[in-house]
């Protein structure tokens, strides 16, 4: 008889891995597992070798003797690569709204499986909060070179159909119409939401609440490029900061 079962049962307690999640591994059900431990039954070739390379173990050291700890924690890392965190940290996966899926996205909206399938944002944001991604493709959201450009991210909340009313004057919101998608300012007046746009030369829109299949509260901006930090004005100042220390020490 071999020592296999007495080494499967150590690298276990080893890798903290209990009988059916070893037997997932190796595509084994998990009362042949134990067969194996209690030395009633011998695996066949092909598991041992699938085994004894998982965990880079010599075949010979894992069927003709008993592996000690300390060995077997030399073994590939020795099992470490394998180690798994005890409280795992996930980020959110937010579906993202893109140049080539927003067609799509009008008409499949409410199709579970569809936004499922979609691009998805990876982030530490709240896991609680309903949200949906949109990849900006125009300028209507630009002013005098400030605003959202064209492959900006934004990250929106869902809003309630009953809480229309409650978005504040201002706010940017991503509205799903029964035919487009738009990035802008909302403004509520009575049971009509008015979205108007940064660029001065784009009129502003208004739809009734009923005109309104989605809206998604802008809470955050990923920009494509990189925003030049402090003003011309500090820039300058600082210049001459420098130019009087200059003439300071040369006085």
């Amino acid at each position: 008889m071999s020592f296999f079962g007495k080494n499967i049962r150590k690298i276990r307690s080893v890798k903290t891995l209990s009988q059916q999640a070893f037997a997932e591994l190796f595509d084994l059900k998990r009362g042949t597992l134990g067969a194996y431990e209690e030395g009633r039954s011998e695996p066949k070739i092909e598991t041992i070798i699938k085994i004894a390379n998982y965990f880079s173990i010599p075949i010979d050291d894992l069927l003709t003797r008993e592996l000690t700890v300390n060995e077997l924690l030399k073994f590939k890392s020795s099992l470490s690569e394998q180690y798994e965190l005890p409280h795992p940290e996930t980020f959110k996966q937010i579906p993202c709204i893109t140049e080539k899926n927003s067609t799509d996205y009008i008409s499949n909206y409410q199709n579970q499986r569809f936004v499922q399938d979609m691009v998805q944002v990876i982030l530490p944001v709240d896991k609680s909060e309903t949200m949906r991604g949109f990849v900006v493709t125009n300028l209507e959201m630009t002013s005098q070179n400030q605003g959202l450009f064209p492959k900006d991210v934004v990250l929106g909340t869902f809003v309630k159909n009953d809480d229309y009313k409650n978005i504040e004057d201002g706010a940017i919101v991503l509205a799903l119409t029964k035919d487009e998608l738009i990035l802008r300012k909302a403004y509520i007046f009575s049971d009509t939401i008015i979205l108007k746009a940064e660029h001065q030369n784009i009129d502003e829109l208004r739809f009734p609440f009923s005109e309104i299949n989605e809206v998604w509260k802008i809470t955050s901006v990923f920009q494509k490029r990189i925003t030049s930090i402090g003003s011309g004005i500090e820039d300058k100042l600082s210049m001459l900061e420098k130019e009087f220390a200059k003439l300071r020490s040369q006085i």
